[in-house]
């Protein structure tokens, strides 16, 4: 009873905050997609020619990967996320809102980049924060509920942006994409400031609990690790010995490859609103429609990690998805016919439903706090390289009909499933060892 009780707790003390700084996340690095077609590229005088938009999209993500495992490996030792993830997230609404001052292709580069450096911290940061308080049974659908953000902010921006760009053009003589982001970086400033009275820190050291709450919030942790303790440090273990266990362990170089393919495979999430502007409609109708595929993806992604969490099986509820995705993209590919192609809209966005079940399934696969810390962090980091690739995957010479594009995606699909099924048999052997033991 006492546990339900905390579980219940922790569900409206951490979920609900962090949904909302991914949302926000998600806002702040996407809103350059909707500014492109409604003044930026014009404004700033981008080359197409030479892919200066697809640059500034890629920089992003070298920022973002160079900070991520010192990051959560600082997190993890300093034990304090109440602060230090409230601190990232302000620095990345500034960082953000500071687009908006931005008035060439240098300027632009320079703040990606700095934008990536600061969002770092976030995902592998909220992904290893709920594994510190949620058990491998509890974990699958937090992970599911927290990346279900991200799906809501691509459901959601949309409206957002067709709102702000429609009507705030010339507004104190500023142009409405830079509206777009001052607006959204002064609002994830704000939620910053109150994640600091909201966030929890690790269960050992939280203040939100009561004695009694935090003894059962260790143990239980303790139990779910089969007797080791989740605390840091606690086996003597430092941050380093943690990166190179997750180094030395061939399940991290397969959730890596995995999700690295699934990354590539999902860059269509970056062109979303060019890639609808092909349908033929206006710019502010285009964001206005997006809604559609991100609202369908969103529920997609709900029902298949909660049916996943319910059955503990992974591999099918991973396969599945994505493989309705690959027939998205071959009508996309086949025919120019406005109905099928909206309408492979929505099997492509859906195919994140399987993309949520590896964030899933990898967090439950490592156990040992600072392995975990590393491990969560180094494939994440990896795997933004795809966001560097996918970049580039979908350039406007190939539209409309982006078969090129198309192609490349449904390869790294094959390679993603073919992965899967590989860690399958690995994790099944590894827990046939365990039991003779």
């Amino acid at each position: 009873k006492l546990q339900k009780k905390l579980v219940r707790k922790l569900d409206f003390r951490i979920l609900p905050i962090i949904v909302l700084l991914y949302v926000l996340n998600y806002l702040d690095r996407n809103s350059i997609s909707a500014a492109r077609d409604n003044g930026l590229e014009a404004d700033l005088k981008l080359d197409a020619a030479k892919s200066q938009y697809d640059t500034c999209l890629s920089i992003l993500y070298v920022g973002y990967i160079l900070l991520q495992i010192p990051s959560n490996l600082l997190l993890s030792y300093c034990g304090r996320p109440r602060v230090y993830l409230p601190v990232c997230v302000a620095a990345w609404g500034i960082v953000s809102a500071l687009t908006a001052v931005t008035h060439n292709f240098t300027g632009l580069l320079l703040v990606r980049f700095f934008l990536g450096v600061v969002e770092a911290a976030f995902f592998p940061g909220a992904m290893f924060i709920l594994s510190k308080w949620y058990t491998r049974a509890e974990l699958s659908s937090r992970i599911a509920l927290l990346y279900a953000g991200s799906i809501l902010s691509n459901a959601v921006s949309g409206l957002i942006s067709a709102g702000i760009l429609g009507n705030m053009e010339g507004k104190a003589g500023i142009r409405a994409w830079r509206w777009l982001f001052i607006i959204e970086g002064s609002i994830t400033v704000f939620v910053a400031i109150c994640a600091v009275f909201i966030l929890p820190d690790f269960p050992h050291n939280s203040k939100m609990l009561t004695e009694e709450e935090r003894t059962l919030a260790v143990q239980r942790m303790t139990d779910d690790s089969g007797g080791v303790s989740d605390v840091e440090g606690a086996n003597g273990e430092k941050p380093i010995d943690g990166l190179k266990d997750a180094l030395c362990d061939p399940i991290i170089w397969l959730f890596t490859l995995c999700l690295l393919a699934c990354v590539i495979a999902m860059a269509f999430n970056q062109f979303f609103p060019t890639i609808v502007g092909t349908l033929g409609y206006g710019k502010i109708t285009t964001l206005i429609i997006t809604f559609g595929p991100w609202g369908w993806a969103f529920l997609a992604v709900l029902f298949n990690s909660l049916h996943a969490n319910k059955s503990g099986e992974r591999t099918f509820h991973l396969c599945i998805p994505l493989c309705i995705g690959v027939v998205g993209f071959i009508i996309s590919s086949a025919t120019t016919n406005l109905g099928a192609r909206f309408f492979a809209l929505f099997l492509e966005a859906q195919s994140y439903a399987g993309y949520v079940i590896i964030l899933a399934w990898m967090s439950n696969s490592i156990r040992g706090s600072y392995k975990r810390a590393a491990g969560l962090a180094f494939i994440n980091c990896l795997s933004q390289l795809g966001n560097i690739a996918g970049s580039y995957v979908w350039p406007k010479k190939w539209s409309p009909s982006y078969w090129q594009s198309n192609v490349i995606s449904i390869a790294c699909i094959v390679v993603t499933i073919a992965t899967a099924i590989a860690i399958r048999i690995v994790l099944q052997r590894r827990n046939k060892e365990l039991d003779r033991k």
